[in-house]
């Protein structure tokens, strides 16, 4: 096999090794802010760290810039995180609690899907004609979140730099988003008047929150087995069929058909036993993590001189989220803390949705996460469509 020059000139070759750096890279931050509890990570979460950390390795010639660990993952911990992400998912209970709160959702995720091309028209000529994958890779992690960003990137076959643009544009306008969505929680009740909320609708939610409920036990070894035949399984056929199925480039290619297949075995077995077996958030997590440090190995310096472009543009997309966020509420009558869940669950996912829940209403902490979920059904879907977008009026023939 001829190897690349950056996988010769590199200090660790080791496939092993390999997976040990990224591994320990991501243990590492997560390990480090919670042993110290350094503000800065409320600002660059650790994702930041995990990306950033590898890709600057591989620039110093560290990692190398190719390696069967990277293959391996794609091939496997992709596919795998993907349905182990789904199989919780819960659209009956999200409904029930949170009611016309899931429909605002919803309005704010077609914000995400149509603010990306007013963004990408804007500012697309001062970017490399790749750059609509990268859109794509970023509103998958808008609508779902870091796992759907992964596939989203992997099914676009989003070029490194351009992931990174995302990455770095993901990170700063999470740091401005996320205060926004607590400091709303000051203005419930001229919010409310404004949009005509139902008296009691609040205490409502809050008591169908109650009722939902479930302490997820500890997953037992046999459980985790389970867990982790079944997405072997489907990363097993999914990448076996793939290949098999027409392609549409540039757009729809064989990432793309792996992405979409396991995205639709995955959201199908939540409807399935299988969605009572416990821990398959957490692992799917650890995975997503480490996947992302893998990322960055794959990741070169180059294309930091599109990032301001890259950041307006991002700054104009997630506007054009807020203000459909507004109009449903304002249509559907809903609350302030149901809207802000709703934004949160879509821009911040299953990580940043439970922190605004807590400050807004502790009650509805269990179901900002479920909105969360829902976001992680559609987020592989939407993405693809959201990049075809922005390829669209960036000109792209």
């Amino acid at each position: 096999m001829i190897e690349s020059p950056g996988a010769a000139l590199a200090v660790i070759e080791s496939p092993g090794a390999v997976l040990a750096v990224l591994t320990g890279v991501a243990a590492f931050y997560f390990w480090l802010e919670k042993a110290t509890g350094w503000k800065i990570f409320r600002y660059l979460v650790p994702l930041i760290w995990i990306y950033a950390t590898p890709m600057v390795l591989r620039n110093l010639g560290v990692l190398p810039a190719s390696s069967p660990t990277y293959d391996v993952m794609r091939q496997f911990g992709l596919p795998m995180f993907i349905v182990l992400l789904l199989l919780s998912v819960d659209v009956g209970a999200a409904v029930r609690i949170m009611g016309r709160g899931v429909l605002v959702m919803l309005l704010g995720t077609a914000g995400i899907v149509l603010g990306a091309p007013v963004g990408y028209f804007v500012v697309h000529r001062w970017l490399d004609p790749e750059a609509w994958r990268g859109f794509g890779a970023l509103a998958g992690s808008w609508i779902g979140g870091t796992g759907n960003m992964m596939a989203a990137a992997a099914g676009l076959d989003t070029p490194p730099d351009q992931f990174g643009l995302a990455v770095l544009a993901d990170t700063v306008i999470y740091v401005g988003w996320l205060p926004l969505l607590l400091i709303s929680k000051n203005f419930a009740v001229k919010f409310n008047q404004w949009t005509g909320v139902a008296e009691g609708r609040v205490a409502k939610m809050e008591e169908a929150a109650r009722r939902e409920v479930r302490v997820e036990e500890p997953p037992s070894v046999r459980e985790l087995l389970y867990l982790a035949a079944i997405a072997a399984a489907v990363a097993w056929f999914s990448g076996w069929l793939a290949p098999r199925l027409p392609e549409l480039q540039p757009v729809l290619s064989t990432s793309t058909w792996a992405v979409l297949l396991v995205t639709t075995l995955g959201i199908a077995l939540s409807f399935t036993p299988a969605k009572r077996l416990p821990g398959s958030h957490n692992l799917a997590m650890a995975i997503v993590y480490v996947f992302v440090a893998r990322m960055g190995a794959t990741a070169s310096l180059e294309g930091l001189a599109q990032a301001p472009a890259f950041l307006f543009g991002a700054c104009i997309w997630i506007g054009v989220h807020g203000l459909f966020c507004l109009a449903g509420a304002w249509l559907f009558k809903v609350d302030v803390h149901s809207a802000a869940i709703a934004s949160a669950a879509n821009v911040g996912g299953a990580a940043s949705a439970p922190v605004v829940a807590a400050y807004h209403r502790e009650s509805l902490v269990p179901v900002s996460i479920l909105m969360a979920l829902l976001g992680y059904a559609m987020g592989n879907y939407l993405a693809i469509v959201t990049a075809t977008l922005c390829r669209w009026v960036g000109g792209a023939a």
